[in-house]
């Protein structure tokens, strides 16, 4: 009895301090996160840079931290200064009225075919004044919104280094001791080592493949969507890149929400030539890209549905913020790989003699 309840005292003390230490580090869980995500995605290279060229351990994390720095932080760091510039000369346009939303919609209405006008006569769209309203204000709430964003982002310059800093140290500690950290947290969760592998795997694939087919493919079709904005004029050319790339993070909804209708303004107003381009590269080139480059660099290593990607993303986003963009088809994916280790052990189908539970 005696020993009873010592072993449920200490599992409530156990169970205080774990929370108590996640409280502790939940101002930094950002930096945490992201420095995990890196390591996640770059502990190949660090293992091969570490077998093949360099014995110490430490000298080849740094390395790769050197790697990261020059192919993600600069890269990043320059953008972000760009967006930053471009953001602030919007909001000074938005804020002074020279960008007027309802002569672009008015634009568009008058250049709108008869048979068009009709059919939206005859659906009741008839109060032309009360749609351009709702649409002008909501353009010019979402335009401020999204340049107010960035330019907040100047505002925690001490906290965003604090930031940094700790994702950059914690990268390298992980990168350095990962192997040794993963086998203490698998001796320490009392699980199945089939049940501990599919989880840890899942979780990484899932991990891995948000990065490199996510992550990439929406920042390379965010390049291609601001190289032809900026080809064809278009005001504010990076801004509305990171837009589309943000959207394209998403699946079933993509970058075609930020050119499409630029394309059909641009035909509605006479540039014929410049929206037949803007369709032919949106649909041909950035669709190739998502259609191509995406299985190539994923495969089929989350074997997530769409939909449950969809849904997961949209939820990590409201509930995380842009760290919801790793967070959501994480815990998707542990969700359903965690219910298929329930399901086979209620019927008896324990699958430890393959180990696989990811699939």
């Amino acid at each position: 009895m005696m020993q009873k309840l010592e072993e449920r005292t200490f599992v409530v003390l156990l169970v205080i301090t774990s929370l108590l230490f996640v409280w502790l580090l939940w101002p930094f869980s950002a930096a945490i996160l992201w420095g995990t995500v890196l390591a996640i995605v770059f502990a190949p290279l660090h293992r091969r840079l570490h077998g093949s060229l360099i014995s110490n351990p430490s000298a080849s994390a740094l390395i790769t931290i050197a790697i990261v720095i020059v192919m993600v932080i600069l890269p990043l760091a320059m953008i972000a200064t760009a967006l930053m510039q471009e953001a602030a000369g919007l909001y000074d346009m938005l804020h002074a009225g020279k960008l007027d939303f309802g002569i672009y919609f008015h634009q568009v209405w008058e250049a709108l075919p008869a048979w068009v006008q009709n059919l939206m006569a005859q659906s009741g769209l008839t109060n032309l004044s009360a749609v351009q309203q709702k649409v002008v204000m909501g353009l010019r709430e979402g335009s401020q919104f999204f340049a107010t964003q960035v330019l907040s982002v100047g505002q925690f310059t001490f906290r965003f280094i604090i930031d940094f800093c700790i994702m950059m140290y914690l990268l390298f500690f992980l990168l350095r001791d990962g192997d040794l950290l993963f086998r203490n947290i698998r001796q320490a969760i009392p699980l199945h080592a089939t049940q501990q592998r599919a989880i840890f795997t899942k979780f990484t694939t899932v991990v891995r493949a948000t990065v490199k087919g996510g992550i990439l493919v929406a920042a390379l079709q965010g390049m291609l969507g601001g190289i032809i904005f900026w080809f064809l004029g278009i005001h504010a050319p990076l801004l509305w890149g990171v837009l589309m790339a943000f959207l394209s993070l998403l699946p079933a909804i993509g970058a075609a929400l930020v050119w499409l209708p630029v394309a059909i303004y641009l035909l509605a107003t006479g540039a014929m030539g410049d929206g037949v381009i803007l369709i032919a590269f949106g649909a041909l080139v950035m669709g190739l890209v998502d259609n191509l480059l995406r299985p190539f660099l994923v495969g089929k290593d989350t074997k997530l549905p769409d939909y449950i990607v969809l849904i997961s993303t949209l939820g990590g986003l409201e509930l995380f913020g842009l760290n919801g963009l790793v967070i959501g088809p994480a815990i998707a994916a542990l969700f359903m790989v965690i219910w298929t280790i329930f399901s086979d052990m209620r019927q008896g189908t324990d699958r430890s003699g393959s180990g696989d539970y990811s699939d």
